[in-house]
């Protein structure tokens, strides 16, 4: 059985869904299991969820927002889909705080240099905000981009993340 919950944090309240091993499944800035679940793979999304200690996730999630930024690093993700996409993924999470990137870098991180719009399919399709960090993606041109949780809160990330 998964189990969620939500924790307030200077930039709003962020709910993760965690599964029996403690991996996250899903995350992001919201104080709802709706706005989650449906990210979640169809493989991988639970029958029940129930709402309870996240232990080692809730920890992690409460140090990185105190000014930890690598108490996030470890954490287990469990995502799927293509290839490119798990791969893509992966490869985020080796992109340091305070230090993003384009998604031509990423693209290019990724191994496909060319496939610029699929490492932007890759942020856009991340389930796991903050454990996967897609917000240290930027455009081309250095300006934020969008974001499933919104810009105002992206920036506030990239800014916790520069300050600490």
């Amino acid at each position: 059985m998964s189990t969620w919950s939500t924790l307030d944090t200077p930039i709003g309240p962020f709910t993760a869904v965690v599964d029996e091993d403690g991996a996250v499944l899903a995350s992001g800035w919201t104080a709802t299991t709706d706005d989650l679940l449906p990210l979640v793979h169809p493989a991988l999304r639970p029958a029940s969820v129930v709402e309870g200690d996240l232990g080692a996730v809730g920890e992690a999630i409460t140090r990185y927002h105190a000014g930890e930024l690598s108490a996030i690093d470890d954490v287990p993700v469990r995502q799927r889909s293509g290839e490119f996409l798990q791969h893509a993924w992966d490869v985020l999470r080796t992109v340091p705080a305070g230090a993003p990137v384009t998604y031509t870098e990423y693209a290019a991180k990724s191994g496909r240099p060319a496939a610029v719009r699929a490492a932007a399919s890759a942020c856009a399709r991340n389930a796991a905000a903050l454990f996967v960090p897609c917000h240290r993606v930027l455009r081309t041109d250095g300006t934020l981009g969008g974001f499933r949780w919104g810009v105002e809160v992206k920036q506030r990330l990239l800014d916790h993340e520069r300050a600490h």
